[in-house]
């Protein structure tokens, strides 16, 4: 990638690249790079409006991608929404989240629909208040909380139409490894089996397999390289080949050629790195 840098967000559009954006490296990086499995090839885009990090990133169906709250250089939680649209690479403003947030996890479900779970607010709060974004009327939604305040926690939809909200921590540094279900039509939480590690700032995809992988982050330290697989059908999880780069704080993808991406992080300091996972 070519702007080093952790707590950054990274989605898949509807055109098949990856969008990296945001992230931290002694500034608050408005850097958005496009990344085409294609041809392992880098581009890059119109910088994103809000320069920030710890934010979440969700690409919806309608073929854009939102960043969505994060840090700023105020050092605060803010609740800053930008969509932007990879066909004409340009952003726009849209309605602000209905708290703001940092650490938080976002996701783009079958439904149309954003959601933003989790984080801390601007007072060092821990959050379990989920909202969901309609891109058509351009609005925020209060949905069913998380079952317990969780901050650092991926997440990511799978093709069975439901969202998994990953490990995190609370707010007297306790880790999780549970698996938490979201059922948009439902607008019901449900525990799942947990995954064997405990840890804060995974970073989670749902692969085409329809299966979920939990890659990184910390417990609290050092970064780890463990990677797990959730089986949403099964209930089950397993443990997978680790990540060549131990990484927290990064960003994973999951692409149409069946292969998952992990982009950037942190060994102490922004990464550039880039590993493919090819899955099972």
């Amino acid at each position: 990638m070519p702007t080093s840098r952790y707590g950054l967000g990274a989605a898949t559009a509807s055109n098949g690249k990856i969008y990296a954006m945001g992230g931290y490296n002694g500034a608050y990086v408005n850097a958005v790079e496009e990344y085409d499995p294609a041809t392992n090839i880098w581009a890059t885009k119109a910088p994103m409006p809000t320069g920030r990090h710890v934010l979440g990133v969700a690409a919806a169906s309608n073929g854009k991608v939102y960043a969505i709250g994060g840090e700023t250089g105020s050092s605060t939680a803010v609740n800053t929404v930008e969509e932007y649209d990879p066909a004409t690479d340009t952003w726009a403003t849209k309605a602000s989240l209905l708290t703001p947030r940092r650490y938080l996890a976002a996701v783009g479900a079958s439904n149309g629909r954003v959601y933003a779970f989790g984080g801390s607010d601007p007072s060092g709060n821990y959050l379990s208040s989920v909202e969901e974004y309609d891109p058509v009327s351009n609005t925020w939604t209060t949905k069913a909380s998380l079952p317990a305040p969780r901050a650092a926690i991926g997440a990511a939809a799978t093709s069975n139409g439901k969202i998994y909200a990953i490990g995190g921590r609370d707010d007297v540094s306790n880790f999780y490894s549970t698996v938490l279900e979201y059922d948009p039509g439902l607008n019901s939480w449900t525990t799942k089996a947990s995954m064997p590690t405990a840890r804060e700032y995974p970073a989670v995809a749902a692969a085409t397999n329809g299966r979920l992988y939990a890659i990184g982050g910390d417990a609290p330290s050092p970064p780890l390289n463990t990677v797990e697989e959730y089986d949403a059908a099964a209930n089950t999880s397993a443990t997978r080949t680790s990540m060549p780069t131990a990484r927290t704080n990064l960003a994973a993808a999951a692409a149409n050629n069946g292969k998952v991406y992990a982009i950037g992080g942190s060994l102490g300091a922004g990464s550039t790195i880039v590993e493919e996972y090819t899955t099972p």
